[in-house]
């Protein structure tokens, strides 16, 4: 047996965070991953950029079983915290939209700034690491398919289910049932929404048309891009709101966010009144989209021979039209998994699980799932600095 102040198991954004602040504390780090290579997640994120913090960051844009759990972390290790630490090594960046901060050159830039960080602090990485069995007595032992590891403080960074085919596995949610600790239900979050039957038959062979929407579902709403897919929609719009939508429920889609088009018809009646209605919405749409839903849900016909009450209801189908998603795409797309470990079990100043001395849980294994734009790594980079800070 090898012994170690501190085991990680799962070398994620959070396990690596986790490691090289325990690290710099003297303490003595091993990390166990069952993948062949580190930071998957991270190498993914951003398209490959690294979407990797963002500069509103706030509790606001977190979704738990207890809103207030995630503060002291965010606070404690902050954007800005790991902007220093982006910019000690020189990695150019930049910001986009709503501010999501992305690498100008890609991903691994961050994952090997954070592999440097560790291998200055002296922390010992294997990889193609089979966990066999977790047994705890005075101390944790870890029992794996080449050897065994004894330490005092074991922390569960092995994330949720979401991207199984880069190596997520439900591991840590059996590491927490083990020991006795509730684990939240789990859902697919982030994650495109499908059709239902009815709405594939109208709408599949839009698939690749963009536009930008405000989308709504449980009081929550959402102003970015929607996507049509084959298989329902998808975009930052439509991930977003996922995060807020149960099975069954309903969501409702303003085609047309930035117009009243109630008073654009009657401006078009005065302007341009012989033209069709269904090309002068696709000069603000698509055409394609246009005209499907005058098909499907109205009649098409020169704009002035439209009376007020049928404006009013050609306005309603583009500003509110609503459905009811079949269900998601999946784990297999989904950028986070919603649920996990329930805050209620764990330390929010130290990741340390109250019924458990000296076991952690980090990341995105614990109920804790942010908005898309940065916020699920910032998430990893504070709980995993947090939890450093103690084991």
């Amino acid at each position: 047996m090898k012994n170690y102040d501190v085991v990680i198991i799962g070398a994620g954004a959070s396990g690596l965070m986790c490691a090289l602040t325990a690290g710099q504390r003297g303490r003595s780090i091993l990390i166990l991953d069952h993948t062949d290579r580190v930071g998957n997640k991270i190498l993914v994120s951003g398209g490959g950029s690294c979407n990797f913090t963002n500069l509103y960051l706030d509790a606001e844009h977190y979704i738990s079983g207890n809103p207030h759990f995630c503060k002291s972390a965010l606070s404690r290790f902050s954007q800005y915290d790991f902007i220093s630490l982006v910019e000690k090594y020189h990695v150019s960046y930049q910001e986009r939209q709503l501010g999501q901060l992305f690498c100008n050159g890609n991903s691994v830039e961050i994952l090997n700034f954070l592999l440097e960080e560790c291998r200055l602090s002296g922390v010992k990485n294997l990889n193609r690491c089979t966990i066999k069995k977790i047994e705890k007595d005075n101390s944790f032992t870890v029992i794996t398919n080449s050897e065994d590891y004894v330490t005092e403080s074991l922390v569960i960074a092995t994330g949720g289910l979401s991207m199984p085919t880069i190596g997520a596995t439900g591991f840590g949610y059996e590491v927490a049932e083990q020991f006795g600790l509730k684990v939240q239900s789990r859902q697919p979050g982030l994650v495109p929404l499908t059709f239902s039957n009815d709405d594939l038959e109208n709408y599949s062979d839009l698939s690749g048309i963009s536009i930008d929407v405000d989308v709504s579902c449980n009081g929550q709403s959402f102003r970015e891009a929607l996507l049509f897919t084959h298989k329902g929609v998808s975009g930052p719009a439509v991930l977003q709101i996922s995060n807020y939508w149960q099975p069954g429920e309903e969501v409702v889609i303003n085609l047309l966010p930035n117009i009243n088009l109630t008073e654009t018809i009657k401006q078009w009646q005065k302007e341009r009144p012989k033209m069709e209605l269904k090309n002068l919405i696709g000069e603000l749409l698509t055409r394609r989209v246009a005209h499907r839903w005058l098909e499907l849900w109205y009649h098409n016909k020169p704009v002035n021979q439209y009376n007020e009450k049928e404006i009013n209801e050609v306005a309603d189908i583009f500003h509110v039209w609503r459905i009811r998603p079949s269900g998601t795409e999946g784990y297999k797309v989904a950028e986070v998994t919603r649920g996990g470990i329930d805050t209620d079990e764990l330390s929010s100043k130290t990741f340390e699980a109250r019924k458990m001395k000296g076991l952690y849980f980090i990341g995105e294994v614990v109920d804790v799932t942010g908005w898309l734009g940065g916020y699920n790594l910032q998430w990893a980079w504070s709980s995993g600095y947090c939890a450093g800070q103690f084991v």
